[in-house]
């Protein structure tokens, strides 16, 4: 078996198991083998029954003295199977383990059977029970397990691929490879140690030593594989030859005339450094990190313009068709004033889209576009330029292609996620970094407040306020529809109650699903004022821009990621109003009141992203 082997020509893996693990970009034998657990549960045997509740799932291993099916509700069936301890005393307490209309258990569980269950004991009437446990039957002592009674792995998964059937596929698959081809998947000489002993000990570990050891060598791997790849491509870049941008600044002068208010000093150091870097012939290849709102477009114009006066084209990709389509709107609004072309693309607007467009794209001096922007379609005549937005949105191969000219184009991409400086050193080493760590000075103060779902009712009267106030807001929702497997609020379902809710006041409701056209409406009234609250999933996490809107109301913040409430919350305090952004919990967790204590404290996203580094660490250092 080799590590590059398709997984479809295992003819022991079910096809439904084959399309589950391709949904999680996973389909050669390498793949699965370095898909890494991203937790484990410690499931060695308990050594006695419970005798109360426990909110941390255990491990338990008994003998079946009973076995009942009970009906209830007409139709559902509860199956029970009661277990002793295989060794019982005076003190003893039998458990009930209970499954709710799952017909295939009663077909595995029989009575004088011995077997393991796991899952959190829980007091019902005088009995403790187990509802929905994990199980495995023992046939023999000396079998080993790779479920129970030993450090399990827990994996990343998805819908139709089950813990424990991902385990059997990758411990078949540890069991049916030779250690050669596994040597392949991390660099060697770094640690002492077998890497393919490494990649075992990763998902099955015999102790919490072996998998410390294991961890850290593959991590060392990994970092020394990534700083080889930095270094090559800094290399590849320091030889590559661009187009020395030298015009007189002309355009950008006037333009800086033009805008209503100063730039920050954060703003002009950076257009410095950038200008430098066009009048080299090296290409720029620089990274511009901004907080939400802290004017990283105006620096992006003011960039293009300057290629533009030299004699170049300026392409400008954003990651969604909404975002470009308003990124176009306001970019035209600055540039066409100072005589520049303007061309959009995007794949579902083409030569038919209702923006005014120049007769082809070889025409135009500054290309705004999504992803369509790589198709062979667009043509530039002489890119000189360019931008990438939000570019942790888009693959490497992506950025590759629209930049992999000769000449090359100078690059300049940009990330409203701040990332924390440790990190940015580690993954952009290739790139150079400028920060706009300075907000513009009429921006109205954000308060952030925490609240139990308990408290909606006074949430929503303070809502009402503003609105009455002449101001605008968000209500946000993790999901669109409501979910069956989630206890979550949706947006979909929530709608019409906030629409007697906030009544008088206009309620549009915005989502993934609605296409691209009406959304870019519905977007267009909320930012005249024609609308007054918002109700949306995460669709405007990026890109909007209302100065009017001073309240966003979060509903089942713990769902989201910390980076990513602070992007929602950077929809507001766009104006000159105080805003107010309150995230909405019942969940009293550790980690969620960590987590949103973080943004009660601070609404500085380099803060918020070094927080975020040491709640859940640094994830997929390099990407796709």
């Amino acid at each position: 078996m080799e590590i590059s082997q398709p997984l479809a020509e295992l003819d022991w893996i079910p096809r439904p198991r084959l399309l589950a693990l391709r949904r999680l970009g996973i389909e050669a034998v390498g793949d699965l083998l370095t898909h890494f657990p991203r937790r484990y549960e410690d499931r060695y045997q308990f050594p006695h029954f419970p005798r109360e509740e426990s909110d941390v799932p255990i491990c338990l291993c008994g003998e079946v003295i009973k076995t009942s099916l009970r009906r209830f509700g007409g139709w559902k069936k509860i199956f029970e199977a009661t277990l002793e301890e295989s060794s019982p005393n005076a003190l003893s307490e039998t458990l009930v383990c209970r499954w709710f209309n799952l017909h295939y258990v009663q077909k595995m569980i029989a009575t004088g059977q011995r077997m393991v269950v796991f899952g959190k004991p829980r007091l019902r009437g005088k009995r403790i029970c187990m509802d929905h446990p994990e199980f495995e039957v023992i046939e023999n002592d000396e079998e080993i397990s790779i479920h129970f009674r030993r450090i399990t792995p827990i994996y990343p998964a998805t819908e139709g691929l089950s813990q424990g059937a991902l385990r059997s596929i990758i411990y078949r698959l540890l069991n049916e490879i030779s250690d050669e081809p596994l040597e392949t998947l991390a660099p060697g000489g770094l640690v002492h140690g077998k890497r393919g002993d490494a990649i075992r000990a990763i998902h099955f570990p015999e102790n919490w030593e072996a998998r410390d050891a294991a961890r850290e060598h593959l991590v060392l791997s990994e970092f020394f594989a990534m700083q080889m790849l930095i270094a090559s491509r800094r290399s590849d870049a320091s030889i590559r030859v661009g187009q020395a941008h030298c015009g007189s600044g002309a355009l950008l002068d006037k333009f800086l005339k033009a805008l209503p208010f100063e730039l920050t000093g954060a703003q002009s150091k950076v257009i410095v450094e950038i200008r430098r870097d066009l009048a080299a012939r090296h290409p720029m290849n620089r990274l511009l990190q901004g907080d939400v709102g802290s004017g990283k477009t105006v620096v992006a114009i003011a960039a293009m313009l300057l290629a533009v006066e030299a004699g170049y084209q300026a392409a400008f990709m954003a990651p969604t068709q909404i975002l470009g389509e308003q990124h176009y709107a306001v970019l035209r609004r600055w540039l066409e004033p100072l005589g520049v072309r303007m061309a959009l693309r995007t794949a579902a607007r083409q030569e038919e889209s209702f923006l005014p467009l120049v007769a082809g794209d070889e025409n135009a001096d500054v290309i705004v576009g999504t992803h369509a922007l790589l198709y062979d379609t667009v043509s530039f005549s002489n890119l000189g330029l360019v931008v990438i937005d939000e570019q942790h949105k888009f693959g490497v191969a992506q950025r590759a292609r629209l930049t992999a000219r000769e000449p090359a184009p100078d690059v300049l991409v940009m990330t409203a996620t701040p990332i924390p400086r440790t990190l940015t050193m580690t993954i952009y080493g290739d790139l150079d970094v400028s920060i706009i760590d300075e907000m513009p000075r009429n921006r109205g103060k954000i308060v952030t407040a925490v609240r139990d779902e308990s408290k909606l009712g006074e949430v929503l009267s303070f809502l009402r306020t503003q609105l009455e106030a002449g101001r605008q807001l968000y209500v946000i929702y993790p999901l669109i529809d409501e979910s069956e497997k989630l206890d979550v609020k949706a947006a979909s379902a929530e709608y019409e109650l906030w629409r007697e809710r906030l009544h008088p006041y206009c309620c549009e409701l915005l989502h993934g699903r609605i296409p691209a056209a009406e959304k870019q409406e519905i977007m267009e009234r909320f930012r005249r004022g024609e609308t007054s609250a918002l109700i949306s999933t995460t669709v405007i996490e990026i890109g909007i821009d209302v100065p009017n809107a001073s309240a966003m109301l979060v509903e089942n913040s713990e769902r989201f990621g910390l980076a990513q409430l602070h992007q929602l919350r950077g929809r507001i305090g766009r104006g000159e109003h105080k805003s107010y952004c309150i995230f909405l919990t019942s969940d009293q967790s550790k980690e969620t009141s960590g987590k949103l204590a973080v943004l009660e404290r601070t609404s500085n996203g380099f803060e918020v992203a070094e927080a975020d580094w040491d709640l859940r660490g640094p994830g997929d250092l390099l990407g796709t």
